[in-house]
């Protein structure tokens, strides 16, 4: 009975590590972001919010207010809050565009939201490329 306890005691302790690894791994690569409500309801609450950095704010491009400068990697455009379609602020940010960036796509843009009312991002990061799904007209042509 001895040794059998012993493998019983072992084998709660070798799953209590592997679960305490899975849990901080997964804290590790989740990345949590405000929306544009949630971003404007904190700095109702407390303006020196704005003064954060690293804020990330997730939302929906607006079609037609991309400007991108090729030349200078200055990159301008208006988030608005995906299921509200209110609460839309501009954001800038300079460098390099995401391969998968478009209007009216979901993105979430790290960095902090400026007094004047602009969020200066440091980095925009888009949807991920594995999650196209084909439009109808794509799946009408192969069916003909």
């Amino acid at each position: 009975m001895k040794k059998q306890s012993k493998f019983v005691a072992g084998g709660v302790m070798l799953a209590g590590v592997v679960g305490y690894l899975m849990v901080t791994g997964m804290k590790d690569s989740m990345t949590y972001f405000l929306t544009p409500v949630e971003l404007s309801a904190r700095l109702s609450a407390n303006p020196a919010f704005a003064e954060q950095s690293g804020v990330r704010v997730g939302g929906r491009v607006v079609p037609g207010s991309v400007r991108f400068d090729q030349k200078t990697l200055d990159l301008r455009f208006t988030l608005v809050d995906i299921e509200t379609g209110r609460n839309s602020f501009p954001v800038h940010y300079n460098g390099p565009l995401p391969d998968t960036f478009q209007e009216g796509r979901d993105v979430v843009v790290e960095g902090n939201y400026r007094a004047g009312g602009t969020f200066q991002a440091s980095n925009v990061l888009t949807k991920c490329g594995s999650r196209y799904e084909a439009s109808e007209a794509d799946f009408k042509d192969k069916q003909s």
